[in-house]
């Protein structure tokens, strides 16, 4: 008799058949302190290793490139070498009428898919004014005192590459991926990188409070949000905006690619673990009610995952989600007043759970 089984063929298949099959042995699955700290050490083990190699470290070479007075702050251009092979530039928001060595807190302001840095400063290709997803959060956010910066990712805004060097009908993101593996790099471990040399220097301004940093994105800006608060501490308040998600729902619609994605991660765990390596420090997860590229179906019980780690923690009022009636983009009012609420506010003493 002949016996039968399904046979995979399709790529599309085996990686949900795969993913169906995987036992994930680090899922959160804390139930008190003591077990968290075991899990977060073994899973922020498991992303550095699989991660892989870093650049050297460089000298950051810092240079003003251009300066301009705005209502309300200034806006200086500059640009700094994150290694050998890669400079960085970026939009350093300083709010008007800082007093001599008066220090304020800063927030990292990160793009998205799209031009580059320039909208989340407020500023079209033309450099003239702009609204998108990013409602210009960071000139918002220098209006109220804050010290902004908005760098480039690799393949984005001025980092972006020419078109000619992308064959037609492939992903200009898929292939840099592949250019930097012939290096033997991840092209996320690349960008993260970008991320912390972008906070050396934004901690070497003599305008920043060190100890009060946050760091807020959507889509794409989202996941280095994530992946940045969840691997270096001195950032100290997050907003994740539209990218909390599963790996079931990425793969199945296969939404990703090659400037993103996080090697690995299904032998281990999933997504909200990623962001769950944040807690302690406060962190709001924003999820668009429309947004059709992280779809509230799959965002919103991936972020509610997340928030059960905080309460094991017993640090509810830490976490938030805010589930608003927009789309793909950031809900301005309340991300302000989260940042404002852990930035502004006295410094508490040191949490160790």
């Amino acid at each position: 008799m002949r016996q039968t089984f399904k046979r995979i063929y399709t790529t599309h298949e085996a990686a949900m058949a795969r993913l169906a099959a995987s036992r994930r042995p680090l899922a959160f699955k804390a139930r008190n302190v003591a077990e968290w700290r075991a899990w977060r050490r073994a899973f922020r083990c498991a992303i550095v290793r699989e991660l892989g190699a870093m650049p050297p470290t460089v000298p950051l070479r810092p240079e003003v490139l251009e300066r301009t007075e705005c209502p309300g702050y200034v806006r200086q251009k500059i640009v700094f070498d994150s290694e050998r092979f890669a400079s960085v530039p970026a939009w350093v928001l300083i709010p008007q009428g800082l007093k001599r060595g008066e220090r304020r807190p800063a927030v990292m302001c990160l793009h998205g898919h799209g031009p580059g840095k320039n909208p989340i400063a407020g500023l079209g290709p033309d450099g003239q004014p702009i609204d998108d997803y990013s409602h210009g959060l960071a000139c918002r956010l220098a209006e109220r005192g804050y010290v902004t910066i908005s760098p480039d990712w690799r393949g984005f805004g001025e980092r972006a590459d020419d078109a000619e060097w992308v064959r037609p009908g492939r992903d200009g993101c898929n292939v840099a991926y592949f250019a930097d593996g012939y290096f033997g790099y991840h092209r996320l471990a690349l960008q993260i990188w970008d991320g912390m040399r972008t906070l050396d220097y934004l901690l070497s301004r003599p305008e920043v409070d060190a100890r009060r940093i946050g760091c807020i994105g959507c889509s794409f800006g989202g996941t280095m949000t994530t992946y940045l608060s969840a691997l270096d501490s001195r950032i100290g308040v997050a907003v994740i905006v539209c990218y909390l998600s599963t790996l079931k729902d990425g793969i199945n619609r296969g939404n990703f690619c090659g400037a993103q994605y996080m090697p690995g991660l299904g032998k281990y765990a999933d997504i909200p673990e990623v962001a769950t390596l944040i807690a302690p420090r406060p962190l709001m997860a924003q999820v668009g009610e429309k947004d059709e590229c992280f779809t509230v179906d799959d965002a919103a019980p991936a972020a509610r995952r997340v928030g059960k780690a905080y309460r094991v923690l017993g640090i509810s009022d830490r976490f938030a989600l805010d589930l608003f009636p927009g789309g793909h983009e950031i809900n301005v009012q309340p991300a302000l007043a989260w940042l404002d609420r852990w930035l502004k506010a006295p410094l508490p003493p040191p949490t160790r759970p």
